[in-house]
């Protein structure tokens, strides 16, 4: 094969020539593979098109390259595979996804989660993040990308490069991932145009939604300028309902539960002999029957759990989606490239979350919770989780949360691609990728009915969906039922904050953001020394990372409030949520409707948003001015971190034979330096910025080779070193610092050094017909270094906090108990992938157009998680995020005009926590299959029209805690999705 570099080189390899000739009339591909080759059958000439000459393309992407890679091409102009970017890419062995409200939003690769993958979009590492559920991972600041703020229509291909090379920059342990939007050079010369109009359906919403696509492109007659526009508009109302606990707990937790009379409380000092807590507030201790204390002692059993916050509820998802691309390209010369891109993306969108749940069983006595709720009945299964539970004294709670949120995305990048003679090619980038997400509202508001009697939990039937029995018509709002409770308003003397032993009503105001920013400069140059048999590149690379995060929240952090003001009926701040349960198989009794605070008559009434004292005394329950810094439940989301990485490679690639066996590849090395600085703040004096630096350096060496060993048979070896940076959140130097009694210091570590690992792949690719494919992929990793939460004793002066934070007789020399993420041991991942590419062209009439995709990848991975951080016990399990076992399988039909795909993707159980919060071992998510499909239908060169089938089993969103009970945390569903759709070609 030809080692001389092309004299009109593109971003990716320009294969995609014969693609982009046949745009309009075959598939617009991405740049790095034929798509549409003729083949002569019968006299005629025979062109591949859509979905098969994009797999054609994808695979002979994959076959050129040097490394391992996978690669994913769209069928024609502005038709990506599916409908998120996340969603494609688990088509791709080793790829495995993460959803939020119902679609793909991060990916982890080989067992390898979203802060060890690195994504470039035309060549600039970019970061993108956005805000979810809690149960999601809430708003993101992690180095992890959201892919759902992007339109799939934007791109034209995507590449996941599996091995490391001296030439593609540091920081991804599992994979990076390439996007790649259109550029006019790609198509042929002149005027080209094309859009897409679908209809969105979602059968849980019922709701009916607009997506449009467009992509315009003109260049000269010869091809020497050339201007792109392309852009994509969604918008998405969807809900998503369903069963949540936020996490479950043991019988002594919280205080424990209120003893019946006769039995000597778990908390004497705060129940009287008749009463549970103090007798002012009236809440009865109940008899001691023998059944009585039976419940009491099986419930109070530290091997019996209950759930923290039974609670059914309803998500309000309502989502707009706007990206534009631009792209102006110049050649001057046959030796000059000088290509600009820019991309934006803005993801605006609103969720409110309404839930009824009961909240006893997680507060304290101080709340008025467990030691003021007495257990009716309670039986539990051998494993410890509650089957059935009656209760006395529950708080029972309407909560509703409304939050606004937004993304926006832009990147600018230039590229020049310069070639001196025959041997010597150029290249240059510069740009900048920046993020900004904000989320300005969020809001929550609560109604409450207190110690309640006759609460009932069942789990008997169902353990993702419970029977939840309420003694009272949760609809109805006032007096005996679901108020508005506030704090009494005293006319002397000091002003109370809280209710004493009780948990009153809340209006939490929490508005936040985060900004991620890189900023890229690159340059290379390669040397073809040898013709078409060795070319020496070299580079140097400078980026420079910025990230700042931030929340406010109320002065007063009991988010406490005085009741409405007289003559403000209750009915007048309240509203209903009906139909609940449409999309689930809900048990008899279950309610279908209960009444939720009015959030905007609240916020008028109160005057929530005016960041202000409206009545009392600061901080007291009028008081809605907010605080940052200042605040010491806002105060660890008030962090920065900014990193400079300079570095540079020097690689040889070469084409060259074993005997009769062709053999190319590449192998060289990286260097970079890193130097970070990190900045949080101490609860000292209210509030003390804090900034530690720290540099760390890593050689990373590379091979990569490829062995033909016939002409369709490729062997390929890869062994690399490769780094990830630490998570932001745990380089904050915040945190808390106690110079009294203990000395001891909560906070993160900005002295963390990178995941660091050695990694070895092979893979043997066999192409034994047109667009056919088997390959088996092998691949290890030596993880040197994991990151884990530990609690060790040091002096202050190795801390690398300032001497400022001590007391003046202190000298740095004292001895320190820090809780603080460290660098730990490692571990071992090893895993195989099996990938399968299948066109049936061997089988008669119609069947010659039916195909098929498979894939299946198995991963094992062990590490040593510190269970407690003063022993040395520990739990041996999975790498977060690790699915030991995946699958991906489609079943196509293309004949040229009409196509249908059906495609299913399973991901077994994977681990979120280790350990679990609670008392738990784990938390994680259950084993899920997710069934797409589409259909398209060309009715002439210029029309086709199509019909998308997504989550077609409408498939749970199940999140457990425990490997033992697998206690249900989230069971939600969102519905199914149809779009029909038209595309127009110009």
């Amino acid at each position: 094969m030809s080692m001389r570099t092309p004299r009109f080189p593109q971003a990716l390899p320009t294969a995609v020539t014969l693609a982009v000739l046949a745009a309009l009339n075959a598939p617009a591909h991405a740049q790095t593979a034929p798509a549409a080759k003729p083949a002569q059958s019968g006299g005629e000439t025979v062109v591949v098109t859509g979905m098969r000459a994009a797999l054609e393309s994808a695979l002979n992407a994959k076959r050129e390259d040097r490394g391992i890679v996978d690669v994913i091409k769209a069928e024609d102009i502005t038709k990506f595979p599916d409908t998120n970017l996340a969603e494609s890419l688990q088509r791709i062995p080793g790829v495995v996804i993460d959803r939020d409200a119902g679609e793909g939003r991060n990916i982890t690769v080989r067992g390898l989660g979203l802060d060890f993958t690195r994504v470039r979009i035309n060549g600039i590492e970019a970061l993108a993040t956005t805000g979810g559920t809690d149960s999601s991972g809430g708003a993101n600041r992690s180095r992890g990308f959201d892919f759902n703020v992007f339109a799939a229509e934007l791109f034209n291909s995507i590449t996941v490069r599996k091995s490391s090379s001296a030439d593609v920059d540091e920081g991804s342990l599992g994979a990076t991932v390439d996007l790649q939007t259109s550029r006019p050079l790609d198509f042929p010369r002149g005027f080209k145009a094309t859009a897409s109009l679908k209809g969105r359906y979602n059968d849980l919403s019922g709701k009916t939604d607009p997506r449009v696509a467009f992509l315009v492109s003109n260049t000269n007659q010869d091809k020497s300028f050339g201007v792109l526009l392309s852009g994509a508009y969604s918008k998405r109302q969807l809900l998503e309902e369903g069963f949540s606990t936020v996490r479950w707990d043991n019988g002594p937790s919280s205080g424990g539960w209120c003893a019946p009379q006769g039995v000597t409380p778990a908390n004497p000092s705060n129940s009287t002999a008749t009463t549970c807590g103090p007798a002012a507030q009236g809440v009865a201790r109940i008899p001691g029957t023998p059944e009585a204390i039976a419940a009491y002692n099986a419930s109070s059993n530290a091997a019996n759990f209950h759930p923290r916050l039974p609670r059914y509820g309803r998500l309000t998802h309502d989502q707009d989606r706007l990206g534009l691309t631009g792209s102006v390209q110049w050649k001057p010369s046959e030796n000059t490239l000088l290509t600009f891109d820019v991309l934006y993306a803005k993801l605006e969108a609103t969720r409110q979350e309404d839930f009824l749940e009961a909240i006893s069983f997680s507060r304290t006595a101080g709340q008025g919770g467990k030691p003021q709720t007495s257990v009716l009945q309670a039986d539990y299964a051998a494993n410890g989780a509650l089957q059935f539970g009656r209760y006395n004294g529950v708080d029972i709670r309407a909560e509703s949360r409304f939050d606004e949120l937004s993304t926006e995305f832009t990147q600018p990048s230039l590229t020049l691609q310069q070639r001196f003679g025959d041997f010597v090619t150029v290249n240059a980038k510069l740009g900048r990728a920046d993020s900004k997400f904000r989320n300005p509202v969020q809001t929550t508001t609560t109604l409450d009915a207190l110690n309640v009697n006759g609460y009932t939990l069942d789990f008997r039937n169902n353990s993702r969906l419970p029977v939840i029995g309420y003694p009272f018509d949760p609809t109805q709002a006032g007096t005996g039922s679901l108020a508005l409770v506030g704090v009494p308003q005293v006319t002397s003397g000091t002003q109370p904050t809280t209710i004493a032993n009780t948990t009153s009503s809340e209006i939490r105001i929490r508005p936040q953001g985060s900004n991620n920013r890189n900023d890229i400069l690159h340059a290379d140059v390669a040397w073809e020394i040898v013709p078409d048999k060795l070319t020496l590149q070299a580079g140097a690379d400078y980026k420079k990372y910025d990230f700042d995060t931030y929340e406010f929240r109320r002065i007063n952090q009991n988010d406490t409030i005085f009741a409405p003001a007289a003559g403000v009926p209750i009915a007048n701040l309240v509203t209903m949520i009906s139909g609940f349960g449409k999309g689930l198989d809900l048990p008899a009794g279950t309610p279908t409707a209960w009444a939720i605070p009015n959030l905007n008559a609240i916020a008028q009434t109160y005057d929530i948003y005016c960041n202000c004292l409206k009545s009392g005394p600061v901080g007291g329950p009028g008081d809605f001015t907010l605080s940052s810094i200042t605040n010491g439940n806002a105060r660890g989301n008030n962090r920065s971190v900014s990193e400079k990485d300079t570095g540079g490679f020097l690689m040889a690639d070469f084409t060259t034979a074993l005997g009769s066996i062709p053999l190319r590849g590449n192998f060289g090395v990286r260097y970079v330096k890193t130097e970070q600085v990190a900045t949080g703040y101490q609860a000292t004096a209210g509030g003390t910025e804090v900034q530690v630096a720290q540099s760390y350096d890593d050689v990373l060496p590379a091979l990569n080779l490829s062995a033909n060993l016939t002409k369709d048979f490729v062997v390929r070896f890869a062994a690399a070193k490769v780094m990830a940076r630490p998570q932001l959140g745990f380089l904050n130097p915040g945190g808390t610092i106690s110079t009294t009694g203990t000395l001891s210091i909560t906070s993160g570590n900005p002295l963390l050094k990178p995941f660091r690992a050695k990694t070895f792949d092979t893979s043997f690719e066999w192409y034994h017909s047109r667009n056919a494919f088997v390959g088996l992929g092998l691949f290890h990793k030596d993880i040197n270094t994991y990151i884990q939460s530990l609690r060790t004793n040091v002096p202050y002066k190795d801390t690398g906090l300032p001497l400022s934070l001590l007391p003046s007789n202190f000298t740095g020399d004292e001895v320190f108990q820090v809780t603080t993420p460290v660098n730990t041991q490692g571990g071992k991942l090893n895993g195989f992938e099996i990938n399968i590419q299948q066109p049936f062209t061997f089988l008669p009439g119609i069947g010659r157009n039916f195909g098929t995709l498979l894939n299946y990848t198995h991963v094992k991975s062990k590490i040593e998680y510190l269970v407690s951080p003063n022993g040395g016990a520990t739990i041996t399990d999975d790498l977060l995020n690790l699915s030991p076992k995946s699958w991906n399988a489609t079943l196509y039909y293309d004949d040229g005009k009409f196509s249908a795909r059906v495609s299913g993707a399973y991901r077994m159980g994977f681990l979120q926590r280790v350990p679990g919060q609670n008392n738990n071992d784990v938390e994680g998510k259950n084993s899920s299959v997710n069934i797409d499909a589409s259909l398209s239908y060309k009715w002439s060169d210029q029309v086709e029209f199509t019909l998308e089938g997504v989550n077609l089993t409408d498939r749970p969103n199940d999140q457990f805690i425990s490997r033992a009970r697998n206690s249900s945390v989230v069971y939600h569903v969102t519905g199914r999705e149809y779009l029909l759709g038209l595309r127009y070609k110009f």
